[in-house]
């Protein structure tokens, strides 16, 4: 039987998911896991680590506008930029005296991630046969559940040497964005290049309006389990084993993407998004309200992990049927807004984590993030009431080929 991807876009696969598991579950989202031990040890307070993974999100979302920007002429520059940033500020975190220089070496790191995303969109597509291209970029985007649970294993192994950690995952980062680097060199020339572009700027960020508004809020409601996750189950008295296991469960939540991107890649962006978000936000309302149970909190933290790694594959997915030349630009795009969500949603739940506790920062989480799950059936129904109105475009047909670019503007 003949195998959907050659050896060299295999490994090119391999070492995309290795950097996105770098660049996002090591680096960038491993923040919450060590947290409980970096306040320990620094003396950090819960409000700074709020404001901390605040700061992080930001420097990501300049990471994904340069992504934006250079993603379709420089792919592989912006992989050795990833690479370099998020290894050197995990490097930095591991040697920081002091909570000013392992914040700022965090806030620094996490703008790899917002590089890597745009970059690897734009690989893929070029390198990948369109038959595979959704498969492919689901794979390549699950990367974040190895990371974690990679994270996981590291703190496992090392804890309370946080920063034994944070080292091993700097040297990691840098040395899987050489071997895509090569990879990617290897591949080149295996597709033609991008079919010009068509429809005028205004009109394609009007077709992104529906999916920047949800993802704003998924961003914001999904937060406080990044930041607290682990948090709240040491304030419920969890073992340090209990407490990392549950990341785990986390990661291996997303790396479930991988095993389930067959079936995920049939579905409709709109759908899986629905599918996904309301997915996390039974999750995060589970593990905020009743972390002492240890079971329900580690299946969870697992459908958690799941939910939110496919919903940033929806995402993907999303600008890909809005406009297949252009995805690396709309998933820079939509991963800034995710983000900006975050940071919001970081700083407001370091908030009201201090005044009102881990409970009531989880349930407001669990709100925003259910409103965005619900936007997308509530426009529909919306749109099923008023009827079809005539506005010459022409949606896919069912027998469109997944990524085909449609002529109208698309919302939830």
């Amino acid at each position: 039987m003949k195998r959907p991807f050659s050896l060299q876009q295999r490994v090119l696969l391999a070492s995309g998911l290795g950097l996105i598991a770098a660049t996002y579950g090591l680096v960038r989202l491993a923040y919450g896991l060590f947290l409980p031990d970096v306040q320990r040890d620094l003396g950090l307070s819960s409000d700074s680590a709020g404001w901390i993974s605040s700061g992080a999100s930001v420097l990501y979302c300049l990471g994904a506008l340069g992504g934006f920007l250079l993603a379709a002429r420089l792919p592989r520059f912006l992989v050795l930029a990833a690479a370099l940033v998020a290894g050197g500020g995990a490097l930095g975190m591991a040697a920081a005296p002091d909570t000013t220089v392992f914040g700022s070496a965090s806030v620094i790191g996490s703008a790899g991630a917002g590089l890597a995303s745009p970059a690897l969109v734009r690989l893929v597509a070029e390198q990948v046969p369109d038959a595979v291209q959704g498969r492919a970029q689901s794979i390549v985007n699950a990367g974040t559940g190895p990371g974690l649970v990679g994270a996981g294993v590291l703190a496992l192994v090392l804890l309370p040497d946080w920063r034994a950690a944070w080292a091993c995952s700097g040297v990691f980062a840098i040395a899987v964005g050489s071997v895509l680097l090569s990879a990617s060199r290897a591949a080149d020339g295996h597709r033609a290049g991008p079919v010009p572009r068509s429809g005028t700027p205004a009109r394609w960020f009007a077709a992104h309006r529906g999916a920047l508004a949800v993802a704003l809020l998924f961003g914001a409601g999904s937060a406080v389990v990044w930041t607290y996750g682990r948090s709240v189950l040491v304030h419920a008295g969890a073992s340090v084993v209990v407490s990392v296991s549950a990341w785990v469960a986390l990661g291996l939540g997303g790396a479930a993407v991988v095993v389930t991107a067959r079936w995920t890649s049939r579905l409709r962006a709109r759908t899986l998004w629905a599918v996904t978000t309301a997915a996390v936000t039974l999750a995060v309302l589970t593990l905020g309200t009743v972390p002492q149970w240890t079971v329900l909190a580690l299946l969870s933290c697992a459908v958690f992990g799941w939910g939110y790694t496919a919903a940033t594959g929806a995402l993907i997915a999303w600008t890909t049927e809005i406009d297949a030349e252009r995805s690396s630009a709309g998933t820079s795009m939509l991963f800034v807004a995710l983000v900006l969500g975050q940071a919001a949603g970081a700083a407001g739940a370091g908030a009201v984590v201090t005044t009102g506790g881990y409970p009531a920062s989880f349930v407001a989480g669990s709100a925003v993030t259910a409103v965005s799950a619900a936007a997308v059936l509530f426009r529909r129904r919306v749109r099923a009431a008023g009827g079809a109105r005539s506005s010459g475009c022409t949606p896919p047909t069912p027998r469109s080929r997944r990524g085909e670019r449609s002529r109208c503007p698309a919302g939830p």
